[in-house]
This record gives structure tokens, C-alpha cells and sequence, in this order.
């Protein structure tokens, strides 16, 4: 008797939402195998209508979007709409197995969802292994009231990725059989392009993404991280940036002359054209938080700003940060604050206290042979769980209909093992911190409780800053750190006033972050990190929660059209 009562709701639902709703946004996503040549060679490549970067989705506050994707491809596929909440809309969040089963090849699937207070930049992703290094692109929500800041006289995408000169099936393969994860990429880009200092005669004429502007005009750069595996410095010579906006959040203003942004992240600056007349060098470089010994694509690339009617000139060059700058990568993300009028509901108290560590191990692998490591394969884990991905249904369908054997609702609130988190002298070869086994482990969640999640870092076969995603939820970063988090002392960090907004926090290398949320859109939400290779390893669990007492806050049933496993 309670689906027809959902039924109801939800009609109630989308009445409200259309009453209100400025207009229907309409897509097509055709999904097919193409030759791109980057790098002076060919490759075969999966893409979204012929481009890299795919299709810019723009929108306003209170539209509605359909995207039907095609799946002309040889390959199963998903998409994930990265930082919408998909209020009621679980179905369409886009992470394979976990809210849906991929799109098969050959048939066809159509998301459908409101985009509902919310508003800024944020983007879209395919949401299976490396196929997201060809398959994403900007997702603009535009505002119903002026800007919080000066209103810019245009505003431009700024999308990092990177490339390899491979295909990268083959490569995750490798990878995967090998049990090392994936070779490193061959170069980074700016909006699909490598730049001027990469090793190929045409990269000047066909590889360089430019970008022209007016002496004294105010640009709006929508900078988003879609790269794999690297945190990025973003600097642009002689050029100071004010930062407006981080993860579809209005921020405090923020002036800084370099931006850092780890994969999944989105920062909105102010740029002003109030520089010589010439051209200048855009350009982004890795932030090697893992240290010299962990594998690193040392590489720069290059885009152009240049002056309107400027005269031709050798663009000048950034000066950027050393790869492994801690300090400014810290400086950076903990100076980000929230602008006060947009804080709303920080949970001063709590309902649900998670403590999880976060970072590398192994597990057993019969068919691998990591070197040095035999019979072993490196993976990661949450408080000491590899995540394993369901293949016979996704989570959120076994969630609503009550199929059992899919999860198992056992993830742990606090470490399986206490011990000195950070202290790589101490945790060296102590095997009983590094071994884990596969599960698909899950957190249930009563509804709109406050949550706590306190992400501390491991120093476990290396330490490394991991920027931890959150599908469903915007949350409020309280404090963050280095070394072990101590909730004596460290409590008296946390902002309550204005803590910066984002739905993936970049976790200090040795070091942790405290972030909160109140549980009040039901469905299953995967939290992991954004570095794909430790997804791929489990550096991820999905927190389940539950319905609300009224239709509201009730899942409605799947779409008819919805992929089967």
C-alpha cells in the first residue's frame, strides 16, 4: 500500500517542481569510438558527440534536464552529473553499479532530473575506469538572482584532463592484471589540449588552446579538475586570481596568484585583463603529494591568454610552484570560505560520528605479481574495507527492493585497528596494518541526521593527499590538519561561522579533514576518492539513507528504460 502513496508524492512532487521550473534542457549524448590525435599520433578513443571535451550542459535554477545518451560504443558506459543531488532522482546519479547498471552497447538510456537550489559550475563524467579521460564536460547552473560579486563581462571553462597515448581499456587492463593500476598518463591538457612543451612539430598550430581577451574587461574562469590520477597548480603569468566559488559554493573573495584543484573539484575565479598587451602562458602542473618515490607524471601543460589587438609575442611564463608544495596546497584549500549569507544549517550537533582512515594496502591476488609483493595486488581501503563493486544489480535497486546478498550493512563507524595513523617510521612493514580483504561493506544512515565523518589519511605504504567525493550532498568542511586528528584538541578548529561548501574535499597528505551534513535525501551515495586509481583499488563505501516519513522524502520507482546488469 505505500507505493501507490509514493505515487501520489511524487506527482505532487513534479507539479511543485514544473510550477517552478524556468524551462526543459534537452540533450543528446552520442556515445561512439573516434580517432583524436594528440601528441602528433592517432588513437581510438571513446567520445561523447565527436568531442573532447564533450558538450557544455547549461541550465538555470529549477530546470529540468533530459540527456538521452546512444551508446554506439563497444563498451559498457555511465554518466555521472558530479555535485547534483539528484533530489528524488537517485536513478540518474550515474555511478555504475552503485545507482544504476551500465548502459550496454547498442542500447540507449535517458537521464531525467530537476536541478533544484543549486547553482555554479560543477561537470559531468563518465563513471567507469579511465573512460572519464575522454568522456566529461562543464555543467553550468546559472543563478535566478545577480551575483554575489562583480558581474564578469564573459566567463570561460577552464578544464584540466589528461591523456594517453594508448587505448585506455588496454591500459586498465594491464593494470588490473598486474595488480599495479594503470601506467601513467602521457600528458596533462587544458580543454583537451597538451601545449606548447610537449615534443611534437604541430602542437603550436592544432594543440594549444587560446584564449583572447579585452585590456580591462573582467573574466569568469569555471576551472574544473577532470584529470585522473593529480591534484593541479593553475597559474597564469603576471595574473592574480579572486577566488568566487569552489564546488558550485559562493566563497568569500579570496585573491591568490595560484589555484589548486584535485580531480572532481571545481574553483570559479575572477580574472582581470589589466596586464600588458601580450600574450601570456595558462599553464597547470602536478602536485605530487606522495613524495619522490611514488610514480608521477612530472609534465606541464600550456594554454594562451592573449590581449586583444596585442602584437605577437613569446608568451611569457608562470613561475610554479615546486611539485611537491605542501605548504601552498594547504594554504590554499584551508584559507576557502564560505560567503556568510550562504551558510545555512551547519549541524552543530551530532547524530552520527564516522572516524574512517583513508589510504593504501594490499589484498590477495592469486594472478598478480607486484614487484617485490607476490601473490598480492595493491588496492585501498576505509577503515580497513576494500570496497568491491556489486555485478549483478546495483546497490540502490537491491536497497529498493529489498534483494538480499548484494551488501552487507557492516561498515565499521571506527578503524578496525587503532594505531599511530601517520607515523610511516612505525608503520613500516607491519603487515597486519596492510592487508585487507574485498567487500562490498555499507554504511545505513537514519534520515536527516547530522553526520560526522572524520577522514584521517594513513601513512600505509606511502601518504598522500586524497580528495574525497561525496555523491548527493554538498557538506561543510569544519577543519583540517596534519597528523593524527585528536578530538580534544582539534574540536577547537572547527568553523562554525562560515566553513567552506564542497562536495570533495582534498584530504591533507599525513593529515585529515572534518566534514558534516545533515542526511536528508534518501538513496544510496557513494563516498571515494577521486584519484581513479584508488577508486578502482576500494578506497570507497556508500552510505545508504534512509527514506523520510513523508512522499517528499520517498524513492520513487526506477524508469521504465533503466540499464539492467
Amino acid at each position: 500500500m505505500a507505493r501507490p502513496i509514493l505515487l501520489l508524492g511524487a506527482c505532487a512532487f513534479a507539479l511543485m517542481i514544473s510550477m517552478v521550473s524556468s524551462s526543459v534542457v534537452e540533450h543528446t549524448f552520442t556515445v561512439a569510438n573516434q580517432t583524436l590525435k594528440r601528441l602528433c599520433s592517432e588513437q581510438e578513443v571513446t567520445l561523447v558527440n565527436g568531442e573532447m571535451p564533450g558538450p557544455v550542459i547549461e541550465v538555470e535554477d529549477g530546470d529540468t534536464l533530459i540527456v538521452h545518451v546512444l551508446n554506439q560504443s563497444p563498451l559498457y558506459i555511465s554518466f555521472h552529473w558530479h555535485g547534483l543531488f539528484q533530489r528524488r532522482s537517485g536513478w540518474a546519479d550515474g555511478a555504475a553499479n552503485i545507482t544504476q547498471c551500465a548502459i550496454a552497447p547498442g542500447t540507449n538510456y535517458t537521464y531525467q532530473f530537476n536541478i533544484t537550489g543549486q547553482h555554479g559550475t560543477l561537470w559531468w563524467h563518465s563513471h567507469r575506469s579511465l573512460l572519464r579521460s575522454t568522456m566529461y564536460g562543464a555543467f553550468i547552473i546559472h543563478p535566478n538572482s545577480a551575483y554575489p560579486f562583480p558581474k564578469p563581462d564573459k566567463a570561460f571553462p577552464i578544464i584540466f584532463g589528461e591523456w594517453w597515448n594508448g587505448s585506455v581499456v588496454t591500459i586498465d587492463n594491464q593494470g588490473t592484471f598486474a595488480g599495479t593500476g594503470p601506467a601513467l598518463s602521457d600528458a596533462f591538457t587544458i580543454n583537451g589540449k597538451p601545449g606548447h612543451l610537449y615534443p611534437c612539430p604541430e602542437i603550436y598550430k592544432t594543440e594549444t588552446h587560446n584564449l583572447t581577451v579585452t585590456p580591462g574587461k573582467t573574466y569568469l574562469l569555471r576551472i574544473i579538475n577532470a584529470a585522473l590520477n593529480h591534484q593541479l597548480f593553475f597559474k597564469i603569468a603576471g595574473h592574480n586570481f579572486t577566488v568566487v566559488a569552489v564546488d558550485a559554493g559562493y566563497t568569500d573573495p579570496y585573491v591568490t596568484d595560484v589555484v589548486l584543484s584535485g580531480p572532481g573539484q571545481t574553483v570559479d575565479v575572477l580574472l582581470v585583463a589589466n596586464q600588458t598587451p601580450k600574450s601570456y602562458y595558462m599553464a597547470i602542473q602536478g602536485y605530487n603529494s606522495a613524495g619522490p618515490t611514488t610514480p608521477f607524471l612530472n609534465k606541464t601543460a600550456t594554454a594562451i591568454l592573449v590581449y586583444e589587438n596585442s602584437t605577437s609575442s613569446v608568451p611569457e611564463m608562470p613561475v610554479l610552484p615546486p611539485f611537491n608544495d605542501t605548504p601552498t596546497a594547504f594554504t590554499f584549500y584551508s584559507n576557502l570560505t564560505s560567503l556568510t549569507n550562504s551558510v545555512t544549517n551547519v549541524p552543530l550537533q551530532v547524530d552520527v560520528q564516522m572516524f574512517i582512515t583513508i589510504g593504501m594496502s594490499v589484498t590477495p591476488c592469486a594472478t598478480c605479481n607486484v614487484p617485490g609483493q607476490k601473490g598480492v595486488r595493491l588496492s585501498a581501503n576505509m577503515n580497513g574495507k576494500s570496497f568491491q563493486l556489486p555485478t549483478n544489480i546495483s546497490i540502490l535497486q537491491a536497497f529498493f527492493t529489498g534483494a538480499t546478498g548484494v551488501y552487507t550493512e557492516d561498515f565499521p563507524t571506527q578503524p578496525l585497528l587503532a594505531f599511530d595513523y601517520t607515523n610511516s617510521t612505525k608503520l613500516l612493514n607491519q603487515t597486519q596494518f596492510v592487508l585487507t580483504q574485498k567487500s562490498t561493506s555499507v554504511k545505513r544512515i537514519p534520515f536527516n541526521s547530522s553526520v560526522e565523518i572524520v577522514l584521517q589519511n594513513t601513512a600505509i605504504i606511502t601518504v598522500e593527499s586524497h580528495p574525497m567525493h561525496l555523491h548527493g550532498y554538498d557538506f561543510y568542511v569544519m577543519a583540517m590538519g596534519f597528523g593524527n586528528y585528536n578530538a580534544t584538541e582539534d574540536v577547537k578548529k572547527f568553523n562554525y561561522f562560515n566553513p567552506q561548501k564542497r562536495n570533495t574535499v582534498a584530504v591533507p597528505a599525513g593529515g585529515w579533514a572534518v566534514i558534516r551534513f545533515r542526511a536528508d535525501n534518501p538513496g544510496t551515495w557513494i563516498i571515494h576518492c577521486h584519484l581513479e586509481t584508488h577508486l578502482e583499488f576500494g578506497l570507497a563505501t556508500v552510505l545508504i539513507v534512509d527514506e523520510g516519513p513523508t512522499p517528499f522524502y520517498k524513492l520513487p520507482p526506477p524508469p521504465s528504460d533503466y540499464p539492467q546488469c
